[in-house]
């Protein structure tokens, strides 16, 4: 005879087999906190090491800015790396729960970000010249191919999860696009199409043209001397 809890098991098994034969839509689970950003700057302690206390990353490329970007944008990306939807050994230690906490703390930290002010100067392409042919083909390439997701300034989109890309770093939007072009990063497949689509001299010039798009005077540090009263 077999006992009753491998019966149970075996018909779970069996369920689970009987509805792997059909497709299933995944499942999403919304959850709300409240966020509290004094808790979210002690968290970010964690992450200061490498993105710095300004959040304003490096400009060769390694970090992003982090400052100005979107709440929900960060939080998918944490939540992402910690899922294994995005491929970051880097990042991956630092955001399991027992390293930087549950939701709550992603949450604070996330907010916490959001307060800060972004680099007035950050790495840029090639061709800031408006006249310049270059540039001109890379305004034409992104009113074109980037600006209905990312927006006309390149200020995104929160509750869509479309990065803002003003002020970000062009030595790192060029390593992601590249990561995303060699299959290294998952990204929505609607992107992956576009930067599929673009030749490398493109690529090139569409993100030096978005490191150019300004970034609101009220959105940026006083000088890149400023250093986060918090970590002083």
């Amino acid at each position: 005879m077999m006992p009753d809890c491998l019966k149970r098991l075996r018909g779970l098994v069996l369920a689970f087999a009987a509805c792997n034969a059909y497709a299933i839509e995944p499942v999403k689970v919304t959850l709300e906190f409240q966020p509290d950003p004094d808790n979210g700057r002690y968290v970010f302690e964690i992450c200061a090491r490498c993105h710095l206390p300004e959040a304003w990353g490096d400009k060769e490329g390694n970090y992003p800015q982090l400052a100005g970007q979107h709440v929900n944008v960060l939080m998918k990306q944490l939540l992402d790396i910690r899922t294994g939807h995005r491929d970051n050994p880097t990042m991956l230690p630092f955001v399991q729960e027992r390293t930087i906490g549950g939701y709550q703390n992603l949450v604070d930290v996330v907010a916490y970000i959001s307060t800060l002010p972004m680099a007035p100067i950050h790495s840029q392409g090639p061709w800031p010249d408006p006249d310049s042919a270059e540039y001109r083909q890379g305004m034409r390439l992104y009113q074109a191919k980037c600006s209905g997701c990312h927006g006309a300034s390149g200020e995104g989109v929160d509750a869509a999860h479309y990065p803002r890309l003003q002020g970000q770093h062009f030595s790192y939007m060029k390593r992601q696009a590249l990561s995303v072009r060699e299959g290294l990063r998952k990204v929505d497949p609607a992107m992956t199409a576009v930067l599929d689509a673009l030749s490398d001299d493109e690529l090139e010039k569409v993100l030096s043209y978005i490191s150019y798009l300004p970034v609101p005077r009220e959105d940026l540090a006083p000088s890149a001397e400023w250093r986060n009263p918090d970590f002083q």
